[in-house]
Protein backbone atom coordinates (compact mmCIF):
# COMPACT_ATOMS: atom_id res chain seq x y z
CA UNK A 1 0.00 0.00 0.00
CA UNK A 2 1.61 3.24 -1.03
CA UNK A 3 -0.71 5.51 1.04
CA UNK A 4 -1.36 5.59 4.78
CA UNK A 5 -3.72 7.88 6.68
CA UNK A 6 -3.24 8.44 10.42
CA UNK A 7 -5.26 10.57 12.80
CA UNK A 8 -5.71 11.56 16.42
CA UNK A 9 -8.02 13.73 18.46
CA UNK A 10 -6.41 17.06 19.42
CA UNK A 11 -7.00 16.40 23.11
CA UNK A 12 -5.24 13.03 22.69
CA UNK A 13 -2.00 14.23 21.11
CA UNK A 14 -0.13 11.76 23.33
CA UNK A 15 -2.06 8.84 21.82
CA UNK A 16 -3.79 6.74 20.83
CA UNK A 17 -3.28 7.22 17.10
CA UNK A 18 -5.57 5.67 14.49
CA UNK A 19 -3.21 4.17 11.91
CA UNK A 20 -5.31 2.10 9.52
CA UNK A 21 -8.60 0.59 8.46
CA UNK A 22 -9.78 -3.00 8.08
CA UNK A 23 -7.91 -3.33 4.75
CA UNK A 24 -4.53 -2.11 6.04
CA UNK A 25 -1.35 -4.15 5.65
CA UNK A 26 -1.21 -6.43 8.74
CA UNK A 27 2.61 -6.48 8.74
CA UNK A 28 2.78 -2.67 8.75
CA UNK A 29 0.15 -2.52 11.50
CA UNK A 30 2.21 -4.96 13.60
CA UNK A 31 5.34 -2.83 13.00
CA UNK A 32 3.41 0.20 14.28
CA UNK A 33 2.28 -1.71 17.37
CA UNK A 34 -1.34 -1.30 16.34
CA UNK A 35 -4.25 -3.51 17.28
CA UNK A 36 -7.49 -4.03 15.38
CA UNK A 37 -10.43 -2.46 17.18
CA UNK A 38 -14.05 -1.53 16.64
CA UNK A 39 -15.14 1.50 18.61
CA UNK A 40 -18.53 1.52 20.28
CA UNK A 41 -21.20 2.62 17.80
CA UNK A 42 -19.11 1.95 14.68
CA UNK A 43 -19.84 -0.92 12.30
CA UNK A 44 -16.25 -1.02 10.97
CA UNK A 45 -12.82 -2.01 12.25
CA UNK A 46 -9.74 0.19 12.42
CA UNK A 47 -6.20 -0.12 13.75
CA UNK A 48 -5.10 1.88 16.77
CA UNK A 49 -1.61 2.42 18.18
CA UNK A 50 -1.04 3.53 21.78
CA UNK A 51 1.88 5.65 20.50
CA UNK A 52 1.52 9.39 19.92
CA UNK A 53 1.43 10.60 16.29
CA UNK A 54 5.06 11.77 16.43
CA UNK A 55 6.30 8.26 17.20
CA UNK A 56 4.02 6.73 14.54
CA UNK A 57 5.30 9.24 11.95
CA UNK A 58 8.91 8.40 12.87
CA UNK A 59 8.25 4.67 12.46
CA UNK A 60 6.55 5.22 9.09
CA UNK A 61 9.56 7.24 7.90
CA UNK A 62 11.73 4.20 8.70
CA UNK A 63 9.57 2.26 6.22
CA UNK A 64 9.99 4.90 3.50
CA UNK A 65 6.77 6.90 4.01
CA UNK A 66 6.72 10.70 3.74
CA UNK A 67 4.02 13.15 4.81
CA UNK A 68 2.27 14.67 1.79
CA UNK A 69 -0.51 16.51 3.64
CA UNK A 70 -1.72 17.36 7.12
CA UNK A 71 -5.00 18.98 8.12
CA UNK A 72 -7.30 19.57 11.03
CA UNK A 73 -10.92 18.47 10.81
CA UNK A 74 -12.86 19.69 13.82
CA UNK A 75 -10.99 18.26 16.81
CA UNK A 76 -9.06 15.73 14.70
CA UNK A 77 -5.58 16.00 13.16
CA UNK A 78 -5.04 13.90 10.02
CA UNK A 79 -1.79 13.08 8.18
CA UNK A 80 -1.58 11.51 4.73
CA UNK A 81 1.65 9.67 3.95
CA UNK A 82 2.97 8.10 0.74
CA UNK A 83 5.71 5.60 -0.02
CA UNK A 84 7.26 5.53 -3.50
CA UNK A 85 7.96 2.27 -5.27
Amino acid sequence: MPYVLISTQIRLENGPTIVGDADSDPELMEFLGARRIRQLGNNFFEYSSASPPRKVLNKLEEKGYHVVAMTGIGQTCVWTLHRSG
